[in-house]
This record gives structure tokens, C-alpha cells and sequence, in this order.
């Protein structure tokens, strides 16, 4: 029996890699493309709030160094929510795409699996083009390597909870309304995501400060300025992970519920 087991699983995580190298051999064509979606909002954000108005006397000299941990948390969770939510909703919708990867000889699951593992990397790839785009514009960014450790695992979980997002749309929301919903989250996930501003700064608006706490991209945010710019105050890095790996837990299990949902249908 371990034979014809074995032979599946084989089979299986063959498919799985197809699948990706499609996915990634796409990608790679519509290079071009997929940099302007996911690199132009972050990147004109980067030069009008931290070249721009620096440049004019509106913000202080370290305010580039404060805002730019917190784009790069954005362009990842952004970038990994889109890559999802979007497809899947046609996929699901009009193309019926979805209908072929489900018949590849592999679980369900594995299905969902590759669409967020394809999210990460495009995630990946999208924030790690923001520094050289970043030493470009602003001349220098904030950079520890001791800070390394804490900034790889904050891009992967800031990445997963993106994916976790776009799961969640593009499993759960009608494609008639995607365009929609996406704009209604987009703008709240980023004026309180902290990602032109550190948490702790917002002592003076409690409510405001109590409204980015339950705003899963503040601790991304938090984590990579802990990472890159520590001296300014932020939350505790512990803390971050720990309310990332249960917001990415919840995400992923609605998600993958609609996901298995949509595919029975």
C-alpha cells in the first residue's frame, strides 16, 4: 500500500508545482503590469510624503525613515490581498478558470494552498523592489541587519495576512461587488494600517489609536519599524507576531471554508 500512496503523493505535489510554475511563467510575462498595480501607489506615497513635503520644510528630516517601514508593510499586505482576491473572483465568476485547476490531480486544498503560496511571492517581490526604489528616491533607508531576523518575519506574516484578505474576498463577495468592497477596504486598511504613522504617537487619540489596534497591518507596520527603525517607540515586536499568526489563523480558516464552499458549488 505504501507504493500506490507514496505514487499519489507524488502525483500530486507534481501538479502543485505546475500549477505555480503557470502561475509564476504568467507573471513573469506581464512583468511590466503587475510592477505598476502593485509599486505605483506605494511608490508616489514614498516620494510626496517623504521627498516632497520633507524637501519643503512640512515634515521633520527623520520623518522618510518613520514612513517607509511602514509602505513596505503596506506594498506587502497589499500586493498579496490583490493577487488573491481579484482572480479569484473572476475565477470563481466569469472565467471559470478555477473549474481546471480543481480537475488537476490534487486536493482542494492544495488548490487554495498554491493560490496563496503565488500571493507570497508576488508579495516577496513587490516589497524587496521597494528598497532599491526607496535608496533611489530618498537617497538612504533605514537598514539594520541585526534587524533582519524580525524583518524577514514580519514581511512573510504580513504577507500571509494579505493572502488571508484576498482569500476572504474573493471566496466569500459576488463579482459584481468586488470592485466595491475592495474600495471600502482598501482606504480604512490604509489611513489605519500605521503605516504613515507609529501606534504609540496616537496617545493623544485614543479612539483613533483603539480603531488601528484592530487593524491587522498596524502590526506588520509595527513590526518592520521595529526592525528597521527601533528608536522610535512602537509596539513590542512579541507582541506583533503573536496578533499576526491569530489574525492570519482566522483569515486563513474563513477563507479556505468559502474557498472549499465556492469549489462545491
Amino acid at each position: 500500500m505504501a507504493g500506490p500512496i507514496a505514487l499519489e503523493q507524488a502525483t500530486q505535489w507534481r501538479a502543485f508545482r505546475a500549477v505555480l510554475r503557470r502561475d509564476l511563467y504568467v507573471t513573469w510575462r506581464e512583468l511590466p503590469a503587475f510592477l505598476a498595480q502593485v509599486i505605483l501607489q506605494p511608490l508616489f506615497l514614498l516620494f510626496v510624503f517623504g521627498k516632497v513635503l520633507g524637501s519643503l520644510g512640512y515634515t521633520r528630516n527623520n520623518y522618510a525613515h518613520l514612513l517607509f517601514p511602514g509602505l513596505l508593510a503596506l506594498t506587502a499586505v497589499l500586493t498579496a490581498m490583490q493577487t488573491l482576491a481579484f482572480p479569484l473572483v473572476a475565477e470563481f465568476g466569469w472565467t471559470k478558470e478555477i473549474e481546471d485547476r480543481l480537475l488537476a490531480p490534487m486536493p482542494t486544498l492544495f488548490v487554495a494552498a498554491e493560490k496563496v503560496l503565488f500571493a507570497l511571492l508576488r508579495s516577496f517581490v513587490a516589497t524587496l523592489i521597494m528598497l532599491p526604489i526607496g535608496v533611489l528616491i530618498l537617497g538612504s533607508i533605514p537598514w539594520r541587519w541585526s534587524g533582519f531576523p524580525l524583518f524577514v518575519a514580519g514581511l512573510v506574516l504580513g504577507a500571509l495576512v494579505g493572502a488571508g484578505f484576498g482569500l476572504l474576498m474573493g471566496t466569500l463577495v459576488q463579482p459584481q461587488r468586488i470592485n466595491l468592497l475592495f474600495s471600502l477596504v482598501f482606504t480604512p486598511l490604509l489611513f489605519t494600517g500605521c503605516s504613515q504613522y507609529p501606534w504609540p504617537s496616537l496617545d493623544r487619540l485614543r479612539w483613533f489609536q483603539v480603531v488601528t489596534a484592530a487593524n491587522p497591518m498596524t502590526y506588520v507596520s509595527e513590526s518592520l519599524r521595529g526592525a528597521l527603525v527601533p528608536s522610535v517607540p512602537h509596539i513590542q515586536p512579541w507582541i506583533c507576531l503573536l496578533v499576526l499568526a491569530v489574525a492570519i489563523c482566522v483569515l486563513m480558516s474563513v477563507g479556505v471554508k468559502g474557498f472549499y464552499r465556492r469549489a462545491i458549488d
